[in-house]
This record gives C-alpha cells, sequence and structure tokens, in this order.
C-alpha cells in the first residue's frame, strides 16, 4: 500500500503536501500578523502569522495557485516565494499576470509531474465559482490530483469556491481519499451578505458527495473575513453525524492524511 499524503498545515490557505517524493504548496501565505492590504473596495486584514516561515519551507516542486488577485491567497512574501519553486500552476488570467515559470490552466485541463520514482502525478484544474453566481470575483481553480496507480484515491483542493454544481461534477473523475476544503465563510462588505467560500453546510454538502474522502479544512481563520470558526464546523458535522471524517491539522508539523473508517 503506497504511503500517504503528508500534510502540514501553514496558516490560511496555505499547506504543504508532500507526497511520493513531490513537495507541493497550496497558496503561499507567509506575511506576518497584523498585516493589512488595502484596495479601492475593501482591506483585508491579516490575524495570523505562517506556522513555519518560508525560509524553513525547503524546496518546493510545485505550487498550486488557486488565484493570484487576493491577498489572502497570495501575500506579499508568498509572490516572493513564487520565483523559487519549479513550477507555479494557476488561472490563465493569473499566468499572464505573474509571468515566469508559471502556468495556466482552464477547469478540465491536465498536467502529468513526473516524481523521483519515474511515476507521474497528474493534476487536473478543477471549476471554482468565488461567491453567488451574480458576482465578479475573478477566476479561481481547484486541483485534483492523483496518480494513475494509487488505488486509494486522489487528493481534491477546493480552492476558493462555494458548493455549485462545478464542485459536484469533480466526483466524476474518480474517488479521492482526501478533500482539502477552503472553508470559513468568507465574507467582504463590499459583496454583500453572501458567502465567497464554503460554509459549514458547504463542506457537510462535499462531505457526503465525495464519501468516504476524509475532510481536511484550511483557510478558515488568520484573516479578518471569515465568518465561521472550527467550533462551528465541528458543531454541524456532529449534527450530521460526520464528526468522523474531519481531520484539522496541527500548525506547523507534518501529519499523514488519515484513512477513512467508513
Amino acid at each position: 500500500m503506497p504511503e500517504p499524503p503528508l500534510l502540514t498545515y501553514i496558516g490560511g490557505p496555505t499547506l504543504l503536501i508532500e507526497w511520493r517524493g513531490l513537495r507541493l504548496l497550496t497558496d503561499p501565505t507567509f506575511d506576518p500578523a497584523g498585516t493589512s492590504y488595502p484596495t479601492p473596495a475593501y482591506t483585508l486584514r491579516k490575524t495570523q502569522g505562517p506556522a513555519l516561515p518560508a525560509d524553513r519551507l525547503g524546496a518546493v516542486d510545485v505550487v498550486l495557485l488557486s488565484h493570484d488577485h487576493h491577498f489572502d491567497n497570495l501575500d506579499h512574501a508568498g509572490r516572493t516565494l513564487l520565483s523559487r519553486a519549479g513550477t507555479v500552476l494557476t488561472t490563465v488570467a493569473g499566468a499572464e499576470r505573474i509571468g515566469r515559470s508559471t502556468r495556466g490552466l482552464r477547469p478540465g485541463e491536465e498536467v502529468h509531474l513526473p516524481g523521483p520514482d519515474g511515476r507521474r502525478l497528474h493534476i487536473v484544474a478543477t471549476p471554482a465559482r468565488h461567491g453567488p453566481p451574480d458576482g465578479d470575483r475573478g477566476p479561481v481553480i481547484g486541483f485534483r490530483l492523483h496518480w494513475r496507480d494509487d488505488e486509494a484515491g486522489g487528493i481534491y483542493l477546493t480552492g476558493d469556491t462555494v458548493w455549485y454544481e462545478g464542485v459536484h461534477g469533480v466526483r466524476s473523475r474518480g474517488p479521492v481519499q482526501g478533500v482539502i476544503a477552503f472553508a470559513g465563510a468568507a465574507k467582504v462588505k463590499v459583496a454583500g451578505d453572501s458567502p465567497l467560500t464554503l460554509t459549514a453546510t458547504d463542506t457537510i454538502r462535499i462531505a457526503e458527495e465525495f464519501h468516504p474522502a476524509m475532510i481536511v479544512p484550511i483557510h478558515f481563520e488568520g484573516w479578518e473575513h471569515f465568518t465561521e470558526s472550527r467550533s462551528q464546523m465541528e458543531q454541524a458535522f456532529a449534527g450530521a453525524g460526520l464528526a468522523h471524517r474531519l481531520q484539522w491539522l496541527p500548525p506547523g508539523k507534518a501529519a499523514p492524511l488519515r484513512a477513512s473508517r467508513d
């Protein structure tokens, strides 16, 4: 049986995935707590610093960047780190803005990355909708990762999305052993009262859709604009009889993705 992926939660949307010799980093955010990010429409404020500083991260083979145009998914220090990564995968618009060795993907497009043992990791860009259908928050993607010979299934990273038919469609690509859920029900005043990322209810729907995958919440803390906490998600999952499907990661420490007990 292949070794499970190791997950190191750094904070916000930032997660290091070590899997069969490859090191992949999601949405890099490494600025200190207290940093503010003013824009013409709103100001984002960071409340927690990274559990692992960028200079202790080590080499990164791939950055999986759901989108580049919001500071809570790519802050100043995170943007600097992109130049050290072997490959950066993001939206087509984001790749045009970032340049360098960045590759833009549309939902459904796939790249294959060779691992040290000669096997190839398949990375598929998945659809994401960053809020209600009538809003324009810019293009966002998620990612599905899998090794063709791994019977345990792949990993699905939702990116910043709400539950909608595009998320439902990811399940048809095959089984997953873990869903990295960008949760917290983020809201900003200029976008109204609609959540811009997964609510606890959305995340329960994902757990039901991707049975029996473990659900690993990230991007639910560390910024002022999150409106649902860990405890609220725990209560919701307990009420749905799904508490055993949640896996909370210890900040800054590598932990294997747990196998589901279902």
